[in-house]
């Protein structure tokens, strides 16, 4: 039997994703979830909420759950009086004056509320493939040819028309073909090969619970879990889903070790197979997490020069940290790159997990 999170447990949890928000440059979040805190203490709403919740809340996301539940309910209009408070209306907004609204909000629609935070929150960072981008960059310069994409925890599968976003960093761009560009603090060298040609031939994307962006209702739910005072991130996810849409980007709903070990059988016999993915490898259980990885070795032990295989990823440092890479944060992810055969492995660049910035390991 599951035992309900204890109080405890609960504010720990809030307090602790209020300072992730804060540290990813979200104030409003990050005040938002010390409200809920502060809620929980006091026997508000929230409190009402989250006392049996039957599980641990940080792994749940808990907190981003309610959030979400909230913005949705600003973006479908449903709750106008909280979204004539919220960032996208009030730019000098103050939680003093929004956490009132909100808790009013939750104390008559509590049913909503819990049907909502039933589903874990599913986002599709479109940010991380400009920490992808130097290694595919780099493939494409040494084995320049077709590319085959595989996409591992898609998403939306936003992610997998990267080779059609536009790069903008201090320093260094990279023209697109769509409107969607993607920015971010770089530190240090641009990447190499910017002006590599990409011939993407084919493309294909799985995850557990894939979300159709051309529903509107779905895309707009996606939505719900970006943070409401970052326009960036709002404007980019709908551009990126315009994207997605205009191109009929399709995710197959499938387990990634049986779909990975299917798609890699009936690889093309030339060109270039990327299996890529994207803060992904925490979510499967070890045991998927070694399928995977044995499959990846496996297939890679039988490419050919004809047939290479490379892995890409952009994943927490402490799955591929290498033992010469010091003083690298326990919230810090890692871009990695192993090509078979005979290309090695490379570790190219660290970030956070929504890429405001990128530097050299």
């Amino acid at each position: 039997m599951t035992l309900p999170a204890s109080t405890d447990a609960l504010l720990a949890h809030f307090r602790e994703q209020a300072a992730f928000c804060e540290s990813l440059g979200s104030p409003f979040m990050a005040a938002l979830c010390t409200a809920m805190a502060r809620d929980i203490e006091t026997g508000g709403p929230v409190a009402a909420l989250t006392a049996h919740w039957p599980g641990d809340p940080r792994r749940d996301a808990l907190s981003l759950r309610l959030a979400g539940y909230l913005h949705h309910c600003v973006l479908t209009g449903q709750a106008g009086d909280l979204a004539g408070v919220y960032p996208g209306a009030d730019e000098h907004w103050t939680m003093a004056r929004v956490w009132p609204v909100a808790a009013a909000w939750l104390t008559g629609n509590g049913a909503a509320a819990r049907a909502f935070m039933a589903s874990p929150p599913q986002t599709n960072e479109v940010r991380r493939s400009i920490a992808l981008l130097p290694g595919f960059l780099d493939l494409a310069a040494r084995l320049p040819g077709p590319m085959h994409l595989l996409e591992l925890g898609a998403s939306a599968g936003l992610n997998l028309n990267w080779d059609k976003f536009g790069y903008a960093a201090p320093g260094w761009s990279r023209a697109g073909s769509s409107g969607v560009v993607i920015d971010t603090d770089w530190q240090g060298a641009p990447p190499g090969h910017l002006d590599a040609p990409l011939a993407v031939a084919s493309r294909a994307a799985c995850d557990q619970n894939p979300i159709n962006v051309s529903d509107p209702a779905a895309a707009l739910r996606l939505k719900s879990y970006v943070w409401p005072d970052q326009p960036g991130r709002l404007a980019r996810l709908d551009a990126a889903v315009a994207l997605a849409v205009a191109a009929g980007t399709q995710v197959e709903k499938a387990d990634a070790a049986d779909w990975l070990t299917a798609r890699l059988a009936a690889r093309p016999e030339t060109g270039l197979m990327v299996v890529y993915h994207s803060v992904f490898l925490q979510y499967p259980p070890a045991d998927i997490r070694r399928d995977l990885i044995r499959t990846l070795h496996t297939e890679g032990a039988a490419a050919t020069p004809e047939r290479p295989l490379a892995w890409l990823c952009f994943e927490p440092a402490a799955f591929f940290q290498g033992p010469e890479q010091t003083g690298i944060g326990p919230n810090e992810f890692i871009t990695y790159l192993k090509v078979w055969p005979g290309g090695g492995e490379r570790r190219l660049l660290r970030s956070d997990g929504h890429v405001t910035h990128v530097s050299g390991l």
